[in-house]
C-alpha cells in the first residue's frame, strides 16, 4: 500500500475525466461479472484499496452475499451472508449511506471475515430508491480512509448501481432465454417418449440440466385418486425402488397435490408438513403434474444443502411439469392402448380359432359328387360362411352366406344366423323353405344395419337335381356341356325385410358339370388401380378348368384374385364353395 495515498486521492486527478470513464463502464457492458471487475479497476486508480468486495442484495432474505471480491478467502467470501443492519456493511445497507470506520476494532457490530483489517469504507447501491448491494473496501491500517474517499466512493457507487441492475437483469432475461429455449428442447424429446418407464428415467436424466438435485421421485396418482405412488426414484443419481405410497394431502407432496401448486421449503426441519423419509434431506421443491385441470401426480426435488432450491427453480419447474404431465398421461394413454390392442389382439386370435372351427372340418361325401370350399377373412374374423347340412337318404344341403360388414359384429352374426340353419335342418326344408325360416327368425331378433345374404341348395344324389334358393349373393356359375352359364336364381337378403319370398330353380345335371358359388369378396377384389376382378374372370376360370377337380378350381379362383389384386390387402371376405358332378355319374 502506497502510504502517500493515506489522506489524499492518488494525483493527478481530474473528476470529469473520471466520470466519463464511469459512464462508459456502465454503457459499454452488460455481463456483470466484467462490469465488477471494471468497478474495482476504477476504484483502485483513485483509492488503492487493498481488500475489494461488492455484495448484492437477496430482497427475499435481506441478505447481503459477495458478487465479487479481491483479498477475501474465496471459501469464507462463498458462505458469508450478511443480514441488512449487522456489520458495516449491513448498516449502510440499512441506513442507505455511505458508512466509514477508522478503526474497526472499536466497532461493535464489526464482521471480522479478512485478519488485521483496521479501517472500512461500505457505500449502499440504490437504484430507484431501492438499494440493490453495496460496495465495500477495506485496509490494514486505521484512519486509512478519507471523507474525500466517501465522496468518491459514493459518486461512483450512483453511476455504477444502475449498471449492475441493468446487468442483473439481462443475465435473468438471458438465463430465462435459455432456459425457455431448454425448456421446449426437453419438451419435444419427452413428448415423443411413449413407454412410461424410459419416459420417466429421461425425465430425471434431463432434469439435470436444469436443476442439480441430489434427490428425485415422480409419484403418480392411483386409480382411486386418493394415494400417490412412487412410480420413480433417485438417489445420489443411483436408481432405487420406495414402496411406501403417500396420502394427497399428507407431507409436503401431499400438500403440493393437494393444493395443486407447487411447494418450496428452504428448511424442511421448520416445516410442520414434513415427514421424515430422508435424514439427510434439508431442502425440498414438490411440483404438481396437472393435466386438464386435474393432478397426476406429483415431482418431488430434495437436497441436503438448506435453502438450495430457489423461486426460479421453483418457476422452471412449474413451467415444466405442465408440459412432463402432458407427456406422462400421452404414455400412460399409450399404455393403455397397447395392453387393449394386445388383449384385443389375443381375443380375434381366439375368435378367428373358434370361427375356423364353426366351419366345416371335412368336406362331405356327395354321392355322385364332389364339393371343395374355400374362406378367407378380410380381417382376423369375418362375416362369411359356408355350411353342409345332411338331409336324409342321398341328399344334402349346401350353404354359402355372406354377412354385412367385416370383423367381429359381421363374425357374430354368422353364428347367430349358423344356429339357426342347424336347428332348421331337422325339418329337412326345401331351399326357400329355409331361407324363409331364417328371414324369419332373423325379423324377429333385428339388429341395426345387420343381414346376411345366402344360397342355400340341396343336392339330391339320387334324383341328380340341384334344388338352388339365392337371398342376394352372386348368382351362381354353372358349367355343363362345354358351356358356361349364370344360373338366375336371385333374391333379397334376410333380415331387413320380414315379408320377403324366395323362388326355387331345379336344375338336373350331367356328368361333370360344376356348381360355382362365391361371396361378392371374389368379384368385387381390387387391383393397385381399382379394377374390380369381375364376374368374367370367374367364368374363364370356371370354363378353362371345367374338367378339374373341385379343389382345383377353387385353388385357381383362389390364386387369380391374389395374381390380380397383386399384394393389396383383400378388401372383403372371400368364400368360394364349388361342386363338382362325377364323371360317371349316373342317377338311381
Amino acid at each position: 500500500m502506497n502510504p502517500s495515498a493515506t489522506q489524499s486521492v492518488a494525483a493527478p486527478f481530474h473528476l470529469d475525466r473520471f466520470l466519463v470513464e464511469v459512464a462508459d463502464v456502465v454503457n459499454t457492458t452488460l455481463d456483470l461479472d466484467t462490469l465488477l471487475q471494471r468497478t474495482a479497476e476504477l476504484v483502485r486508480r483513485v483509492i488503492d484499496y487493498e481488500i475489494f468486495g461488492i455484495l448484492l442484495l437477496n430482497e427475499k432474505t435481506q441478505e447481503l452475499r459477495f458478487r465479487f471480491q479481491i483479498g477475501h478467502a474465496p471459501e469464507v467470501a462463498e458462505r458469508l451472508r450478511v443480514k441488512v443492519g449487522e456489520g458495516v456493511t449491513g448498516l449502510a445497507a440499512k441506513t442507505r449511506e455511505a458508512v466509514l470506520v477508522n478503526d474497526v476494532t472499536a466497532e461493535p457490530n464489526y464482521i471480522n471475515s479478512v485478519a488485521g483489517v483496521r479501517s472500512e469504507l461500505a457505500v449502499p447501491l440504490i437504484v430507484k430508491n431501492k438499494v440493490i448491494g453495496v460496495i465495500d473496501i477495506e485496509a490494514s491500517q486505521a484512519g486509512y480512509f478519507t471523507e474525500e474517499h466517501r465522496r468518491l466512493l459514493t459518486l461512483v457507487a450512483s453511476r455504477i448501481a444502475a449498471g449492475v441492475e441493468n446487468a442483473r437483469l439481462y443475465t435473468r432475461v438471458s438465463r430465462q432465454a435459455q432456459t425457455l429455449a431448454l425448456l421446449n428442447e426437453i419438451s419435444r424429446d419427452l413428448t415423443s417418449i411413449l413407454n412410461v418407464d424410459e419416459l420417466l428415467q429421461s425425465i430425471a436424466e434431463t432434469l439435470t440440466r436444469l436443476i442439480d438435485y441430489q434427490m428425485f421421485s415422480i409419484l403418480l396418482l392411483d386409480d382411486s385418486g386418493q394415494k400417490l405412488v412412487h412410480r420413480f426414484s433417485m438417489r445420489f443419481k443411483e436408481n432405487i425402488h420406495l414402496k411406501h405410497d403417500i396420502p394427497v394431502g399428507r407431507g409436503l407432496v401431499g400438500a403440493a397435490a393437494q393444493l395443486k401448486q407447487a411447494v418450496l421449503v428452504p428448511d424442511v426441519s421448520k416445516d410442520p408438513r414434513y415427514i421424515m423419509a430422508n435424514p439427510e434431506t434439508k431442502s425440498e421443491l414438490c411440483v404438481p403434474l396437472i393435466h386438464k385441470g386435474a393432478v397426476i401426480g406429483v415431482l418431488d426435488l430434495e437436497h441436503t444443502r438448506r435453502n438450495y432450491f430457489t423461486e426460479d427453480h421453483k418457476r422452471t419447474m412449474t413451467t415444466l411439469a405442465a408440459q412432463l404431465a402432458i407427456a406422462i398421461e400421452n404414455a400412460r394413454l399409450y399404455e393403455r392402448i397397447a395392453r387393449q390392442e394386445a388383449r384385443l389382439e389375443n381375443e380375434l386370435d381366439m375368435a378367428r380359432e373358434i370361427q375356423i372351427r364353426l366351419l366345416p372340418q371335412v368336406m362331405p361325401t356327395l354321392r355322385g359328387a364332389e364339393v371343395a370350399a374355400r374362406f378367407t377373412p378380410a380381417r382376423t374374423i369375418g362375416g362369411d360362411m359356408y355350411e353342409f347340412l345332411q338331409y336324409s337318404g342321398d341328399s344334402t344341403a349346401v350353404m354359402i352366406g355372406d354377412v354385412s360388414g367385416k370383423g367381429a359384429p359381421a363374425a357374430l352374426y354368422a353364428a347367430l344366423v349358423a344356429g339357426i340353419l342347424r336347428s332348421a335342418a331337422d325339418g329337412e326344408p326345401s331351399p326357400a323353405e329355409m331361407l324363409t325360416l331364417v328371414n324369419t327368425a332373423l325379423s324377429e331378433r333385428p339388429i341395426s344395419a345387420q343381414y346376411i345374404s345366402m344360397i342355400y341348395a340341396v343336392w339330391d344324389g339320387a334324383n341328380g337335381t340341384l334344388r338352388i334358393a339365392n337371398s342376394g349373393l352372386p348368382r351362381p356359375i354353372y358349367s355343363h356341356s362345354g358351356r358356361t352359364e349364370i344360373v338366375q336364381a336371385t333374391g333379397l337378403p334376410l333380415g331387413p325385410f320380414d315379408d320377403a319370398t324366395f323362388d326355387e330353380l331345379d336344375l338336373h345335371v350331367s356328368p361333370g358339370d360344376v356348381f360355382v358359388f362365391f361371396s361378392d369378396g371374389i368379384s368385387d377384389a381390387a387391383n393397385p388401380a381399382f379394377e374390380n376382378f369381375g364376374r368374367a374372370r370367374i367364368e374363364k376360370i370356371v370354363a378353362e378348368k371345367h374338367s378339374a377337380s373341385a379343389q382345383e378350381i377353387v385353388n385357381c379362383i383362389f390364386d387369380a384374385v391374389r395374381q390380380f389384386c397383386q399384394g393389396c390387402d383383400p378388401f372383403d371376405d372371400e368364400t368360394v364353395v364349388v361342386i363338382k358332378i362325377d364323371d360317371d355319374f349316373r342317377p338311381a
